[in-house]
C-alpha cells in the first residue's frame, strides 16, 4: 500500500528545495560588471521566505541544493539562516548523503521541492517529493505533492504549509510566530535582509 502525500509529510525532518525555477522564476539575469565578470540578479519571493521561519519554528531543517554557482543564493541563504546550501551540484544525491549523515536522519524523513529533470534522481528517492505548479511532466509525474503556486510566486511556502497543516501544526506554528514574547520565534526567525 503506497502512503499518501499527507502521510508523508508527518515524517519529514528536513526539506531540501532546488532554486531556480522553484524559489525564484527560473530567470537568470546577468549584468555586466565592472571587472567585466557578470554579476548574476535573482528575485525571491517573500512568501517563501516567512514559510522557512515556520518551518523552522516548527523543527524542520532547511537546504538548498542547486546545479548553478550563484552569489545571490548564497545571501539569500545566509539570510534565511539555511542549515544546508549546496550549490554546483550537477549530481544532487551526493548532497543529500551528506545532509543525511549531517541530520542523523533517514530518506523517508527528507522532502525535496523540484522543477526539472535533474531534480528526478532526488525526487525518486525522498520521503516526500514535492513539485511546482510549473515543474516540468516529468517532474510531476515523480511528486507526490504539487504546489498551487509556481516556483517565484509562494510554491516554498505551499510546500512547508502542506507539511504544516499534514501535521496539524499549521495554526499554531503561526500564533507562535506571531507572539511578539516568544523568543523561539525570535531566534528561528529569518534576517532582516540587511546584506
Amino acid at each position: 500500500m503506497s502512503l499518501s502525500a499527507e502521510n508523508r509529510a508527518r515524517r519529514i525532518k528536513v526539506l531540501l528545495f532546488d532554486v531556480d525555477g522553484v524559489l525564484t522564476n527560473g530567470d537568470i539575469t546577468v549584468f555586466p560588471g565592472p571587472d567585466g565578470k557578470g554579476v548574476e540578479v535573482k528575485s525571491f519571493h517573500a512568501h517563501d521566505g516567512l514559510g522557512v521561519s515556520l518551518a523552522r519554528l516548527a523543527g524542520i531543517k532547511l537546504g538548498f541544493i542547486t546545479k548553478r554557482q550563484s552569489q545571490a543564493v548564497a545571501i539569500r541563504a545566509a539570510d534565511l539562516k539555511i542549515e544546508h546550501l549546496y550549490q554546483g551540484q550537477a549530481h544532487k544525491m551526493e548532497a543529500v548523503q551528506e545532509i543525511l549523515a549531517a541530520e542523523s536522519c533517514t530518506l523517508d524523513q527528507l522532502a525535496y521541492v523540484g522543477d526539472d529533470i535533474i531534480d528526478l534522481p532526488v525526487m525518486r528517492h525522498v520521503g516526500l517529493a514535492i513539485a511546482t505548479a510549473n515543474a516540468r511532466p516529468e517532474v510531476k509525474a515523480a511528486a507526490h505533492y504539487i504546489t498551487p503556486l509556481a516556483g517565484g510566486s509562494g510554491a516554498g511556502r505551499d510546500a512547508v504549509d502542506f507539511i504544516l497543516t499534514a501535521r496539524g501544526v499549521l495554526a499554531s506554528t503561526i500564533e507562535q510566530y506571531l507572539d511578539a514574547d516568544n523568543p523561539e520565534a525570535r531566534r528561528n526567525d529569518i534576517g532582516s535582509g540587511n546584506m
